[in-house]
């Protein structure tokens, strides 16, 4: 029996609307169970998370500062191409295309996906592995997954703050989203997500300044 609570509240919001149906349509009388405050505080659902969207200056700062062409990369891919970071762990030259990128066994369940970076970047990864003359088959940055997360922790710091690497996706797809990019290309290219809802929960939450500046820019 899947006793997650996600499923328990699902469940919950059934049985509920079954109740008021049946009360709506033939037994008034009948109250629904489901409406006590116990029982509505117990499968209240929680508070959406507020994600960390570190800005563009940011982002460009800790790049600017990263010094080892290794790692700058490994952020660049992050942070530049929404890319996961696991997803950047098992790149190889082969995967190395003129104009994309291409992930291998994706989370997403198909045999393999493309990855849209900026050309420079791209031109500046297949250099990167001819001066280190990788192999086609071998993986380009072979590190660990602790490894990686250490590192864009490290890189944090350079501007004190706390980062993690899906910090750098998500930053990816808040700014193409706050630069006009259309959500289904946020969602379809640079997330690789199967539903847009999933997508809009990356978003980060616009705040007042922004707000105010987006109306100005648009009416102002």
């Amino acid at each position: 029996m899947d006793n997650k609570q996600a499923t328990k509240r699902n469940r919950y919001s059934v049985l509920s609307a079954f109740y008021n149906f049946s009360i709506n349509t033939g037994l008034p009388s009948l109250s629904n169970p489901c409406n006590t405050a116990v029982i509505k505080k117990i499968f209240r659902r929680p508070p959406a998370i507020q994600w960390q969207i570190v800005d563009k200056e940011t982002i460009d700062e800790i790049i600017f500062r990263t010094t080892n062409k290794r790692n700058r990369l490994m952020l660049e891919l992050m942070a530049r191409g929404g890319m996961r970071v696991g997803e950047v762990l098992t790149l190889t030259p082969d995967d190395v295309q003129d104009d994309f990128l291409t992930i291998q066994n994706p989370k997403s369940g198909k045999q393999e996906e493309r990855v849209y970076v900026p050309r420079k970047i791209l031109v500046r990864l297949s250099q990167y592995i001819q001066a280190a003359g990788i192999d086609p088959n071998d993986r380009i940055f072979p590190i660990s997954y602790v490894a990686a997360w250490s590192m864009v922790k490290k890189a944090g710091k350079l501007v004190d703050i706390e980062l993690k690497p899906h910090d750098l996706r998500r930053h990816a797809a808040t700014y193409a989203s706050r630069s006009g990019t259309p959500i289904e290309i946020v969602s379809k290219v640079i997330l690789r997500h199967a539903d847009l809802s999933t997508t809009q929960r990356y978003l980060g939450k616009v705040n007042d300044t922004e707000a105010i500046r987006w109306i100005e820019t648009l009416y102002g």
